[in-house]
């Protein structure tokens, strides 16, 4: 005999194939031909309820439609009214029974109709977040879309696992296909009895409101009390979010629940005052997903299960045995009536109209109703990114001051307005760009670019690469303090040492077990050894798929040389003279795809290597996956900004003795106005375009799948289904498998833009804050209305990516250092200045910055095929950017001049000041500003006094009664 499915033992017989009456309590409903007979109350189950509590003259309870339908007719009766979970605006009105023509009826009549219907909708859809008996919440739903060839293995690993649930204490219900809107998925709903919660709170240290934090006004500055009294525009309206209370927490201990906030001592009983509030959503649906990812799906004796991995929900999830597992949301995130006049449905709507909806863009976030929607990690994300995001404010005002500043004195630039005007400077004979292919050309085709570096390349620009190096500073360490003050708030700051608890992909992969000294416990262990080998083979692995990502870089720097020769070559002088633009952009651009093409592959190659190496904790293992990617998205989106920074044109030679190390092909050579415009050209294609893609790519695919996955639900038109909330969950989109991480890693690159190469891009974080602004609205909008609720998970900061910041902010002294230096035309603009020009301008600075050659000299295979006499006429001298000279004791021969010597000294010394200034003005930064508030350290040490004292207390009752009961025995 085929076993019974878990929750299908108490179905009776009259009732089989009935997927509205599986495993539900009884109900009582009084209404004109509903059937009589009840199935019995499931074990575990509660005390009978309505669900929902309806009239006699409203319509049958959600599920149990046909039923009524069908005895109505019988005794030639039709009073029902069905329930359709569409809009109300896109009903089309009915037609006469009869005669089927349309009647029309009188206005208020029809806007009462649609009032009722509206209610109706409404009150139907909110009896789907909880269980049939109108009581029990449902803290999780298990959804699956079984098929009629289906592979009984799946079958038995849901029976399984469903019966391993219950064994844990779980309660479950079922909802089959046939009430589902698309009549193809079926649902089980998951609800975490009173008794198992408080069990696992206690094994999971769930912080609970201790006492009200009487501390908190009293440590107030009177600046923060007089600002408070300052109205402003980005503040949200506190009739809208009242302030909520904030309370000393401590670890849920069953033992001591007299001492939480929300218990009551009555009638020598301690009481709750509400348990359908003690315990967040959040804290539900996190200890629920627990139990889930624990639960075995096969027999422990299986043989198949011989090394314990055959466990956890995810598993069922990857192998397709449940199509989705999710926490339902709190409801519709939209509503016809004002949030102002009327209040919120629930806090899902709250959200999307304080936070989601794109007017908001300039509010502040509702970053504590954020963490209790969607859990401390997801609300710590949003809380980063909104502070990183008011901090570029200000430098991205500076680069556009900066921006501006070139742009108002561009025609005063004298090397540029000689290079364009002078009529001897601008009819130089520039030496051939490239073998064979280029003819010689004049300084004057040169202008357009020398104009245009300019913009990023004048005093100003190196100004304000001193200020982002700083700004760096203070950022990471104001949003440390602010991350301190967010760890007390949320009560995580002892999160990774004393709550986190092993991961079960690790428990279940680690076959040797020790005692844990901390905890006397046994635990999975990993030797030294195992581990060594471990990261060695990851690091190989590692350095080999880097250099992959360097031959990327290397097959784009072929590209330019090859292009960039083609178009020198060309005999139209419209493409001649913007070769190296063209070049340059069409290799930005095929860089671009590149970096996007193998970021899918990585990411893959990183996941894998991060499951070899077998971390402890999921803290543990996302430090170590998001190491790895960064490290690959650090050479793949950096690596072609560094050669051009620090490499095109530095290496070149000079005309006879040109370096021809790289496949004997002559290297790039930079225009004579430099490189920083190639390398503000490629930042700004790379920066800006990645940003377009992701925030189209974030907003169109969640959007298609949603829709391509309701449609089917949608064209069910049956008003005897509910389109119910776990259905139109089950709907929408999931959020990727990584988590946060996509995001996390979008900003982090972004910031590498802003600070690594700022020195030729100072408009970086003006469109970096522009992007940003859209993201956290773009990002609300997704996880509101587009993503199923994630699991609340916890976390006590942003994890390594702080680490990670910290290293760019270093490299980007470094970097910023090295581009004023050696990439831009500042330092030897300054040496001509004030130890070369004669009358102490840069008049006369293109001419000293250029040096001459006698063309006799020329190697075979860099003579012009064509020297287009015909302008030129007889060139006997070319002139080339560099500092060279011709030796007279050797013809021929060329070395460096004076100048190039004090330049050179003159860019190192810069060097080292602009880091010693930098280092300096950070370490004054980090002494200055303590990495704690003060008034968060009072706090805590106030919470632990009052967890002391707590214990105390409790110890002291539990001897008093332990006194009392041995007197009166």
């Amino acid at each position: 005999m085929a076993r019974v499915p878990i929750g299908f033992e108490l179905q009776e017989e009259g009732h089989k194939g009935d997927p509205a009456l599986i495993n539900v309590t009884q109900i009582n409903v009084n209404y004109p031909g509903y059937p009589q007979d009840q199935p019995e109350v499931a074990p575990g189950g509660s005390e009978p309820g309505l669900y929902p509590s309806v009239s006699d003259n409203s319509p049958a309870p959600i599920g149990f439609e046909g039923h009524v339908q069908s005895e109505l007719k019988e005794n030639g009766e039709d009073n029902s009214v069905s329930v359709n979970m569409d809009s109300p605006q896109n009903e089309e009105a009915g037609e006469d029974e009869e005669g089927g023509a349309k009647v029309e009826k009188d206005k208020e009549e029809e806007e009462t109709k649609l009032i009722d219907r509206f209610t109706q909708q409404m009150i139907n859809e909110k009896a789907t977040l909880v269980f049939r008996d109108g009581k029990r919440k449902i803290d999780y739903v298990l959804a699956y879309e079984p098929e009629d060839n289906e592979d009984l293995k799946k079958e038995q690993r849901r029976n399984t696992f469903e019966k391993n649930l219950i064994e844990e204490g779980l309660e479950l219900e079922h909802e089959g296909k046939e009430t589902s809107k698309n009549g193809k998925t079926c649902f089980t709903k998951v609800h975490v009895p009173w008794e198992t919660m408080l069990r696992y709170a206690e094994l999971l240290n769930v912080k609970m409101p201790l006492a009200v934090n009487d501390m908190e006004t009293q440590l107030e500055s009177c600046f923060e009390n007089c600002w408070k009294k300052f109205p402003s525009p980005f503040e949200l309206d506190e009739d809208l979010l009242p302030e909520e209370p904030n309370y000393f927490t401590a670890p849920f201990n069953r033992s001591r629940m007299d001492q939480y906030i929300g218990v009551e001592y009555i009638d020598k009983e301690f009481v709750i005052k509400d348990k359908d509030t003690f315990f967040t959503h959040a804290q539900r649906s996190k200890i629920c997903y627990e139990i889930l990812s624990r639960a075995h799906f096969l027999d422990l004796d299986d043989d198949d299960d011989k090394f314990n991995k055959k466990f956890g929900v995810r598993k069922l999830v990857d192998n397709q045995t449940y199509n989705a597992a999710y926490p339902l949301h709190d409801g519709r995130y939209h509503s016809d009536h004002s949030l102002l006049t009327v209040g919120k449905d629930n806090d899902r709507h709250l959200l999307y109209e304080l936070w989601a909806r794109p007017g908001r863009w300039y509010k502040y976030q509702p970053l504590d109703q954020i963490r209790g929607y969607f859990g401390e990690k997801v609300g710590i994300y949003f809380s980063w990114l909104g502070f990183y995001t008011s901090m570029l404010i200000p430098v991205a005002i500076a680069g556009v001051v900066a921006f501006i500043y070139g742009l108002a004195t561009i025609m005063d630039d004298v090397p540029s307005t000689e290079i364009c005007e002078d009529p001897v400077i601008s009819n130089y004979t520039m030496c051939p760009m490239c073998d064979q292919r280029c003819s010689y050309w004049h300084l004057s085709d040169s202008c357009t670019y020398s104009r245009a570096t300019y913009l990023f390349d004048n005093p100003a620009t190196v100004c304000f690469a001193i200020v982002m190096a700083l700004w760096a500073s203070f950022f990471l360490e104001f949003w440390k303090r602010r991350q301190a003050e967010i760890e007390y708030e949320w009560d995580v700051a002892d999160f990774e040492e004393g709550e986190e608890t092993v991961r079960p992909e690790y428990e279940a992969s680690v076959s040797r077990r020790r005692t844990n000294p901390v905890t006397n416990r046994e635990e999975p262990y990993v030797p030294g050894w195992s581990k060594g080998f471990r990261y060695f083979t990851s690091f190989s692995i590692l350095l080999f798929f880097l250099a992959l990502v360097l031959a990327a870089v290397f097959s784009v720097i072929l590209y330019r040389i090859v292009m960039s020769a083609i178009l020198y070559g060309n005999s139209e002088s419209i493409i001649k003279t913007r070769a190296s633009f063209i070049s340059s952009i069409s290799a930005a651009c095929i860089n671009l795809v590149i970096i996007l093409i193998l970021n899918m592959f990585y990411q893959r190659v990183a996941y894998f290597l991060t499951e070899l190496e077998q971390h402890r904790t999921l803290t543990e293992w996302e430090d170590a996956f998001t190491f790895k990617m960064f490290l690959f998205q650090f050479v793949n989106f950096y690596s072609s900004i560094f050669y051009i920074a620090f490499f095109k044109g530095k290496f070149v030679g000079r005309p006879g003795d040109y370096n021809r190390s790289l496949l004997d092909k002559r290297q790039e050579e930079c225009d004579p106005s430099g490189c920083l415009i190639e390398l503000c050209i490629q930042l700004g294609i790379v920066m800006v375009g990645k940003q377009i893609i992701n925030n189209v790519k974030e907003i169109l695919i969640p959007k298609l799948m949603v829709w391509f996955r309701s449609r089917q639900s949608l064209k069910e038109t049956s008003e005897e289904k509910v389109y119910s909330r776990w259905e139109q969950d089950y709907n929408l989109a999931s959020m990727p498998a990584l988590g946060l991480f996509d995001e996390y890693l979008e900003m982090v690159i972004q910031y590498g833009f802003v600070t690594i190469f700022v020195a030729a891009f100072p408009l970086a974080p003006l469109f970096a804050l522009l992007n940003n602004v859209i993201e956290i609205r773009v990002d609300a909008y997704k996880f509101t209305t587009q993503w199923k609720r994630p699991l609340a998970e916890r976390a006590q900061d942003i994890g390594i990516w702080f680490g990670i910041l910290r290293g760019i902010s270093a490299i980007a002294v470094i970097s910023n250092a090295a581009i004023i230096a050696f990439t831009s035309e500042f330092i030897p603009k300054l040496v001509y200045l004030y130890g070369y020009s004669p009358d102490q301008t840069l008049s006369g600075y293109t001419n000293f910055s250029l040096s001459e050659f006698k063309v006799q000299y020329f190697a075979p295979q860099s003579v012009p095929d064509d020297p287009k006499m015909e302008i030129f006429g007889n060139v006997t001298q070319c002139r080339y950017r560099g500092y060279f000279a011709d030796d007279p004791s050797s013809p021929g021969e060329y070395k460096y001049t004076m100048a190039y010597w004090h330049i050179l000294a003159a860019k190192l010394a810069f060097v080292v000041v602009f880091e010693n200034l930098v280092v300096f003005c950070t370490w004054l930064v980090m002494y200055l500003v303590p990495d704690m508030p003060y008034k968060v350290k009072l706090q805590m040490l106030r919470e632990n006094f009052l967890a002391k004292e707590a214990l105390f207390s409790a110890d002291s009752i539990q001897k008093q009664r332990e006194r009392k009961n041995a007197s009166s025995n």
